[in-house]
């Protein structure tokens, strides 16, 4: 373009002179005559968006052509013709710009113009801040507003010596924080000039105390020594045996016998399924002992407390409490561990210990073989898929994915001695698209629900177990062999699955569903705590169930023989003792229900609240020889018999019921 002006100013005096000599051919003294530009200034306008975007438009007489010198030590401009502007980015200041004037004769003159740039402060600033999903003490932080040219980010204005982290427009910055806590942070917005805006948004950081406590991601805040212990979060000394990056390190000094630790869970601790506690241990000596009590959050005198011999031998060692003698009507939440108790420390490396990989486990049962009550095993990688047995390659259920399917780890697979076999999956269970649910928890679909008698039948040889009732199934109710079902109705009749035992309390299943392998990992249930513990019916034979005017006395009616042929929707409802304490009626489809639930003295849909949808727990004591179900709705035999009463509306249920047994 520069070419192209220096060319059309070229032709333009060639033209003129030729024009001058057809009046006078030969005569060039007017040229030499023209007087030198005059008047020489600048229109200036600068755009009001903080970029510094200058346009610059020479004026003057007698010029034909302008150059702009802008003042800031930057290039000239091109060549300009009148009325043509010149465009440059100022930073924010005050320049002197020095305009040429060339007139037809090639002749200049310069000439002044002050080119006053000045940014307005950013307005509408906004903050967006953001709590990585991987660590709950990483924030994220980007921010807009408008006229800024880029940002400072404070992440906590209660540092006087934090140096502003720079943010550029579009981008995010990021910071790890040391502890939870709440924090100011400012975002300061920069206009690229001396004006700024600022904006000041608290933030919130928490990092939840759960199960397993590994301390790779811990808030060290609830991490505590008392007495003389020392409480801190380190890298790992030795991994032989341990591969975590992080351990917990106690060092008991003095000057206190009782020197501890306390470890405060962010909620009560659940102790239904899982009644002990496991730990990986290092300590310098053998011998030594370690105390774990478990305390109320309030009051510690609501306790229970354990001991374990250590090895020692400054060496990683796995250590279990039995803890199945808790008192489950309490709540606990702290965790607190005592080295050698009645000792005191003196410190150094004689008297430090790692603690590492906390959880609660359950306690291996004795039983052997697979009759009993199993549930998936509450950790991320027990339910998954992939293109061979045992791999999970392709989805699994991982630690985020388990509590969130809380609803589908507390279903219980209930083999029987006598070959029977059981979904209970109480309320609520994880139902998918394919069955009609939203890939969420909701209500069990049929026939995946249990309520279709079954059996099972165990070929330790081949490695297998057959379950042999319409919608019985292990794992997930979709993965049916060679296929994956796409309708509830094309449940099979029975379903084979490979077993294997990886102890007496571990089960690992899987099955082909057509290429693709459906792998789960199945515990025992815990323990069988109380005579109770188990699935249990109404003895089908006449005079089981009757009403008399005393206990064992059924004279004044009684389901005979008969009777038990037409109730026989109400003779296959299960009364299910979990292991864990807990207690549901499992009716099934229908049930005998009575003219005051709104029934017809017939088999019906079974009616809330006696149809087993509420939670129940029971409690049982031998001493007294009575047991007591915590449950609105919860029963045995009929529902309308409730201590001293009889039920006329199904709305009037306790919220307990004792029995004699």
């Amino acid at each position: 373009m520069k070419t192209l002006k220096y060319i059309f100013s070229t032709l333009l005096i060639i033209a003129l002179v030729w024009s001058c000599e057809e009046d006078k051919f030969g005569e060039t003294d007017f040229v030499n005559s023209i007087t030198l530009p005059t008047n020489i200034a600048a229109g200036v306008n600068v755009v009001p968006d903080n970029s510094g975007l200058t346009y610059i438009t020479p004026t003057g007489e007698g010029a034909v052509t302008y150059v702009v010198d802008f003042g800031d030590g930057s290039e000239p401009s091109e060549l300009l013709a009148p009325g043509e502007y010149a465009e440059h980015v100022y930073v924010e200041g005050t320049y002197e710009a020095t305009i040429t004037a060339t007139n037809l004769n090639g002749k200049s003159a310069t000439g002044k113009q002050t080119v006053v740039v000045s940014f307005r402060a950013p307005e509408n600033i906004a903050i967006t801040t953001e709590i990585d999903g991987a660590n709950p003490f990483l924030l994220n932080v980007s921010a807009t507003a408008d006229f800024a040219s880029s940002f400072l980010v404070y992440f906590d204005t209660s540092n006087p010596d934090e140096v502003g982290t720079p943010l550029e427009i579009g981008g995010t910055v990021s910071n790890v924080y040391a502890g939870v806590g709440d924090y100011t942070i400012k975002v300061v917005a920069l206009s690229g000039g001396a004006e700024t805006s600022e904006l000041e948004q608290m933030v919130t950081i928490s990092a939840p105390v759960v199960f397993p406590i590994d301390f790779e991601v811990f808030d060290a805040s609830v991490f505590i020594g008392f007495g003389g212990a020392s409480a801190a979060i380190i890298d790992n000394p030795d991994t032989d045996g341990n591969a975590s990056a992080k351990v917990g390190e106690i060092v008991k000094g003095g000057p206190e016998v009782w020197a501890g630790n306390v470890i405060t869970m962010s909620s009560p601790i659940d102790f239904g399924l899982k009644k002990a506690m496991k730990m990986n241990v290092w300590s310098p000596r053998p011998g030594g002992k370690l105390i774990l009590k478990i305390e109320n959050l309030a009051d510690a005198s609501i306790n229970i407390e354990k001991e374990v011999t250590l090895n020692g031998n400054s060496s990683w060692e796995e250590v279990v409490f039995d803890l199945s003698d808790i008192d489950e009507t309490q709540s606990y939440q702290k965790l607190v561990f005592f080295f050698d108790f009645g000792v005191v420390g003196t410190g150094g490396a004689d008297w430090t210990f790692y603690v590492d990989n906390i959880n609660q486990t359950i306690i291996s049962s004795g039983a052997t073989g697979l009759p009993g009550q199993w549930v998936m095993a509450p950790e991320g990688g027990s339910l998954g898929v992939g293109p061979t047995s045992g791999s999970i390659e392709w989805w699994n259920c991982d630690a985020d994915c388990v509590p969130i399917r809380a609803c589908y780890y507390d279903d219980i697979y209930v083999f029987g001695a006598d070959g029977s076999f059981q979904n209970v999956l109480g309320a609520d269970t994880w139902t998918e698209g394919w069955q009609g649910g939203g890939d969420s928890c909701g209500t069990p679909i049929a026939p995946h629900d249990g309520s279709n008698p079954a059996t099972y039948t165990y070929d330790e040889g081949a490695g297998t177990v057959t379950l042999n009732g319409l919608g019985s199934f292990i794992g997930i109710p979709k993965a049916v062999n060679g296929a994956e079902l796409t309708s509830p109705t094309g449940a099979p009749a029975s379903v084979t699955y490979n077993i294997e035992f990886l102890d007496d309390d571990t089960i690992s299943v899987s099955i082909d569903s057509g290429g693709a392998f459906w792998n789960y990992k199945l515990i025992r249930a815990g323990a069988v705590t109380t005579p109770l513990t188990g699935t249990w019916q109404i003895a089908s034979e006449g005079g089981a169930l009757g009403v008399g005017p005393t206990v064992g006395d059924v004279s004044w009616w009684d389901c005979n023989a008969a009777c038990v042929t037409s109730r026989a929707c109400y003779y296959d409802d299960l009364y299910v003792f979990g292991t864990d304490g807990s207690f549901q009626n499992v009716l099934g489809t229908e049930s005998w229900i009575e003219g005051w639930q709104g029934g017809g003295d017939s088999c019906g849909t079974p009616v809330a609240p006696h149809d087993g949808s509420i939670p129940a727990t029971y409690s049982y004591d031998s001493g007294a020889g009575t047991f007591t179900l915590n449950g609105k709705g919860s029963y045995i035999g009929l529902p309308k018999a409730v201590n001293g009463a009889e039920l006329t509306d199904p709305n009037a249920a306790p919220d307990a019921i004792v029995y004699n047994v």
